[in-house]
């Protein structure tokens, strides 16, 4: 049997083309384009791994290759810890058709000997990666994507209907600080669809009814409470060190100090709204180039044309949905995955089951983003809006 086996990596290696790691390291420390794909297994991976390597087991090699490489003409170097398996996994990829393949002869325990450059992965504990499993199983997020999001700090303008399903879905995920922004208390109206709260919480503060409900979710979340309605004078204190600002304001006062306030710290906004039995979501983000609040909503309508949730009702259900969106829109943002909805608007009508999108694009002479903003500070936000942006 050993014979046999030596017989076939020794037919392997003759299929393939072997490169030393001191060719390796040169092409690192020269920027040559290659991919180094690690398919040791993942305790052996925890100990360190060559910088900027993909890190697949061998045994998930089939399964996942064509996710993390899609280009089959990408120049790849496959390394295990001594070049057995490497050269498998070599021979592997030129059967399903990758054309540049060689494997690393030996492998990274003899690089970690000539003390060539290493990495370490992120350092989660075995209570996270078993709470995060299904993330870390996901080649978009995978362990450091997950130490990115405990490292991540978002904040909920909010903790009412679509602050309360952004937020536990957040804090499942396992973003490490939530920010909590709402000076109101938790009343019984609220039950009907504010899924923080619960009937034994009535009369308390949202933000420390939410706090409860949060950390008894997920213990690794620290909850960063605001009780207090955000205005000119707070919100520069308030949006410091967050990394993404999640809108779930009921009134355009704030929608457009949100707005200016985004604008000038340069963090994105991913926004939500509710009415009766419609929604809609967006992210603004014009410190990457797309456009803003003022650039969809130039002047707030009159008052009438405007009415609350607690004047003209909503259907307890659709800020759930809408909630949920707004949380898988901040998690692509921390993540720097997928295609984010800057420059979209996605709509939803509950009735009709349907959704709709609508493209949105910067306003060049937009007074908050535009190419020359004539707007430098906040406003008085409450006239503004009292009359219709007018004068």
């Amino acid at each position: 049997m050993s014979q046999a086996y030596s017989d076939l990596i020794s037919e392997v290696r003759k299929q393939i083309r072997i490169v030393s790691l001191e060719e390796i390291k040169r092409r690192h420390e020269q920027h040559v384009p290659m991919v180094l794909l690690d398919v040791r297994e993942k305790d052996e991976t925890r100990l360190g791994y060559i910088p900027g390597a993909i890190l697949l087991p061998r045994g998930f090699l089939e399964l996942q290759i064509e996710q993390k490489i899609p280009d089959k003409a990408a120049p790849i170097v496959v390394y295990c810890a001594g070049g057995v398996r490497s050269a498998l996994a070599a021979k592997t990829l030129l059967d399903m058709g990758y054309t540049n393949v060689e494997s690393a002869n030996p492998g990274f325990v003899r690089w970690k000997d000539l003390g060539f450059p290493m990495e370490h992965p992120p350092q989660l504990s075995e209570a996270q990666r078993e709470r995060y499993s299904r993330h870390i199983l996901l080649p978009e997020v995978g362990e450091a994507g997950q130490a990115k999001l405990l490292a991540s700090k978002v904040l909920l303008l909010g903790a009412g209907g679509l602050g309360s399903p952004a937020a536990l879905y957040l804090a499942a995920a396992g973003v490490g600080t939530i920010g909590l922004v709402d000076g109101d208390v938790v009343d019984a109206s609220n039950l009907q669809r504010q899924i923080l709260h619960a009937t034994s919480r009535v009369g308390t503060l949202k933000v420390e009814s939410a706090e409860k409900a949060l950390t008894d979710l997920n213990p690794d979340v620290r909850v960063v409470k605001f009780p207090e309605r955000l205005t000119s004078e707070n919100v520069d204190r308030i949006f410091e060190g967050f990394d993404v600002v999640v809108d779930g304001c009921d009134n355009f006062p704030t929608r457009y100090l949100v707005n200016d306030a985004s604008v000038f710290h340069k963090k994105p906004v991913v926004h939500g709204s509710i009415f009766r039995f419609e929604g809609q979501v967006t992210v603004f983000d014009p410190g990457r180039g797309g456009p803003c609040y003022r650039c969809l909503y130039p002047e707030p309508p009159p008052p009438h044309l405007a009415p609350s949730c607690q004047e003209a009702g909503v259907l307890g259900i659709l800020p759930g949905i809408v909630g949920v969106v707004q949380a898988t829109e901040t998690i692509k943002l921390l993540l720097g995955k997928g295609n984010t909805l800057v420059g979209r608007l996605l709509t939803y009508d509950s009735l009709r089951m349907r959704f709709g999108e609508l493209k949105l694009r910067r306003d060049k002479s937009c007074p908050a983003c535009g190419d020359e903003p004539t707007i430098k500070g906040y406003v008085d936000y409450e006239w503004f809006c009292s009359v219709g942006g007018s004068a």
